[in-house]
């Protein structure tokens, strides 16, 4: 199963590059993730921001795969434990489904985004710096796989 993170945002620093990279790179078959980055819109102190998310609402629309289940990231969104997110994995790889992850850009996402979104998770309550929940959730993802295959990188209680 391929799992793409759709996120806005190029050209990020390299502690977030490597960061991603290392939990990337561990994903064993059937499992692989990929990283898609949309270019943000220049934003200035009179820019129209709502015009500027619905853009980049729709770039990231435009990226996903028409098969996908679609799942936004959003401070609002479901939260889960590591052992809820693998099963929800499982769920999805059983039912054949692809998955596409949107990663807003500073100002999130745009309403079109969450309206078409199968489902909206939260990885916290706090809000999060966005090149650091490519880390996070490449972590996670990686860990709740890795639930899956009985590795012993995930050692719960």
């Amino acid at each position: 199963m391929i799992i793409r993170l759709l996120a806005i945002g190029e050209r990020m620093p390299a502690w977030v590059d490597a960061g991603y990279q290392e939990y990337a790179k561990r994903f064993i078959e059937p499992w692989r993730l990929q990283l898609v980055e949309i270019p943000a819109e220049k934003r200035s102190k009179n820019s129209d921001m709502p015009r500027l998310m619905q853009r980049e609402g729709e770039r990231l629309l435009a990226a996903t795969r028409r098969d996908a289940h679609l799942v936004v990231l959003d401070v609002r969104g479901k939260t889960f434990t590591t052992e809820a997110l693998a099963k929800q994995l499982e769920m999805l790889q059983s039912e054949g489904a692809a998955l596409d992850l949107l990663i807003g850009g500073p100002d999130g996402l745009s309403a079109n985004c969450l309206a078409r979104a199968h489902a909206r998770w939260s990885l916290s309550a706090l809000t999060l710096p966005h090149p650091l929940v490519r880390i996070l959730l490449a972590e996670q993802l990686y860990r709740a796989t890795t639930i899956l295959r009985q590795h012993p990188y995930h050692r719960g209680n």
